[in-house]
């Protein structure tokens, strides 16, 4: 008696699954991993070219929140970002570096409606036309208020150092390093970030207290800064290290 195999059409036709349902469960299945793969693949890459090496937490840092306005979160905005769940992230390390009595400071961007205007970022950036000075777009997130004698610089460019006095202001305090909470990821939370790497104060970017507009430029910029200029870190992480900050008791 010969016994015959059903082929794998047979048996999904038999069993009522089409044949087309398991090729793109394979072929979905194969994409992860290859998406895993991909990025062991450049940790390795990075890690043996020598990027990646911890700086560690400072003994002395600073909260700069970054650009956290409504315009990124008023959903009629058209710089809207749907950043809310980074939003409550950012309170609760505010909360935490102010029980731990750190320097808090602000940063907002205000473009002049005037002939200089916003220069070239403007030009490039439209949107940003939306952060006009005395737009009710560019308010603070209300969760994020500043604190009286928690300072809040203006600027035009992406930078929170660039034409501010923000370096001036962390070396007069002390700092050593700076916690950045804000937006945007790839923006001007990178370019924040950057320069505080070249001032020479530890720039530590909360995770997820930091957001973008889409995810591929947000995990591209983290990706980089934590390979070449920053330490990437949690808000659990940078909870527990202030709270330590709280515990120890001020010089007198």
């Amino acid at each position: 008696m010969t016994t015959t195999t059903p082929t794998a059409s047979t048996a999904e036709k038999q069993a009522g699954v089409p044949a087309d349902s398991e090729n793109q469960a394979v072929s979905a299945n194969n994409d992860a991993v290859s998406a895993d793969n991909d990025a062991v693949s450049a940790d390795n890459d990075y890690a043996a070219a020598g990027f990646g090496r911890r700086l560690g937490f400072g003994r002395k840092p600073a909260l700069i929140v970054i650009d956290f306005v409504d315009a990124y979160l008023v959903e009629t905005s058209p710089l809207y970002a749907g950043v809310e769940d980074e939003l409550a992230s950012a309170a609760r390390v505010l909360q935490s570096a102010r029980a731990a009595g750190i320097p808090v400071l602000y940063t907002v961007v205000e473009q002049d409606t005037g002939p200089t205007g916003g220069g070239v970022f403007a030009r490039k950036a439209a949107g940003l036309a939306t952060l006009a000075t005395g737009s009710p777009l560019g308010a603070i997130a209300e969760p994020l208020t500043p604190a009286t004698g928690e300072p809040i610089l203006s600027k035009k460019y992406a930078s929170s150092f660039f034409g501010t006095s923000l370096a001036t202001d962390l070396t007069v305090l002390g700092c050593d390093s700076v916690i950045l909470v804000g937006l945007s990821t790839s923006g001007c939370v990178r370019a924040t970030a950057v320069d505080a790497c070249q001032h020479g104060f530890i720039p530590l970017v909360v995770r997820d207290a930091v957001g973008d507009r889409r995810a591929e430029p947000h995990e591209a910029a983290l990706f980089d800064l934590d390979a070449k200029y920053a330490d990437v870190v949690s808000e659990h992480d940078v909870v527990d290290y202030l709270a330590g900050l709280a515990a120890v008791p001020a010089a007198s």
